[in-house]
């Protein structure tokens, strides 16, 4: 079995399941899972974790990403991406200038609230099945961070005004990009909708180290699919790197505590948040633990065997 992650690049018209059940058939194994979902019409980033590495889905869900998204004025939809049905529709009269200004009005600490074809569940259903029966329910808005919102470039009508934009928007989890383009055109009083979406960084995985599944169906045919797993123990590059001695791995391996004087460290350890790497005398990664210095030992937080 294939442990570690695959930074895939999801083209245009997969889902992220589709992703998840092709991987499945190139490599073979059934312990496979993405950490993020992407709508269809959407591309880029999606790190889909293999084997043991599905430990990790929950952790890389909750990075910073990273997306370029189009912008279209003067439409409102009921999805809020250009996929949808047009609900409302005017000429935009946004200048150069006011769409600037938005962008400044939407950068920082923002409250919002989630779309209906969202995979949000409320009473135990998800949103997108209570708006395909034509079903709207209140939701609570959500804190969200955008840190940065770029516009890219600008298309203009014959009278000066603009159409569409191209924004760059470094956002925290749980942004909405379809309801950041809805509320930018809100807030314009024109309107508007997503256009299009592509994620170029999700935490460490960026665009340009992607691999599309074509790619990676080739790598396995070559035989060199294991070489493109990214390892798991490269996730914590902030944790320090202990190593548990020879004669304690029964212990070990059996989900115990740590002893301090298992391991090769002579000092207080000095860790990141009170956590460290845990490898075995070979060099095998083997977990996340936590230093208790009350008791002296290493409590596991994530085992990854």
């Amino acid at each position: 079995m294939m442990n570690g992650i695959l930074n895939v690049y999801k083209e245009r018209g997969f889902t992220s399941h589709d992703v998840v059940a092709k991987l499945r058939g190139i490599t073979k194994q059934r312990k496979i899972g993405h950490t993020g979902t992407l709508d269809p019409d959407a591309e880029g980033v999606l790190p889909v974790c293999l084997g043991h590495a599905t430990k990790l889905c929950d952790m890389l869900t909750d990075r910073d990403k990273v997306y370029e998204a189009g912008l279209r004025l003067g439409i409102v939809t009921d999805t809020q991406d250009i996929t949808g049905t047009v609900l409302a529709e005017q000429k935009s009269m946004v200048t150069k200038e006011a769409l600037y200004e938005a962008a400044a009005h939407f950068t920082g600490e923002l409250m919002q609230i989630p779309p209906m074809y969202s995979a949000i569940k409320i009473g135990g259903k998800k949103l997108y099945e209570l708006a395909r029966q034509g079903r709207e329910v209140e939701r609570e808005p959500r804190p969200v961070t955008i840190y940065s919102l770029e516009i890219l470039s600008c298309t203009e009508n014959e009278d000066g005004h603009v159409t569409d934009a191209s924004l760059r928007a470094a956002c925290s989890k749980g942004t909405y990009i379809r309801t950041l383009c809805h509320d930018i055109g809100a807030y314009l009083g024109c309107g508007g909708c997503m256009s299009s979406l592509l994620r170029t960084k999700a935490g460490a995985f960026s665009l340009k180290d992607s691999l599309t599944l074509a790619q990676i169906q080739a790598l396995a045919q070559e035989g060199g699919l294991e070489e493109a797993l990214i390892p798991v123990d490269t996730m914590f590059p902030s944790c320090s790197k202990v190593i548990a001695q020879d004669g304690h791995e029964k212990q070990i391996l059996a989900g115990n505590p740590i002893r301090k004087e298992w391991t090769n460290q002579s000092g207080e350890p000095q860790t990141a948040a009170g956590q460290v790497r845990m490898y075995l005398s070979d060099g095998s990664f083997f977990g996340i633990y936590e230093w208790n210095q009350q008791l002296n030992e290493y409590k596991p937080v994530k085992l990854f065997l």
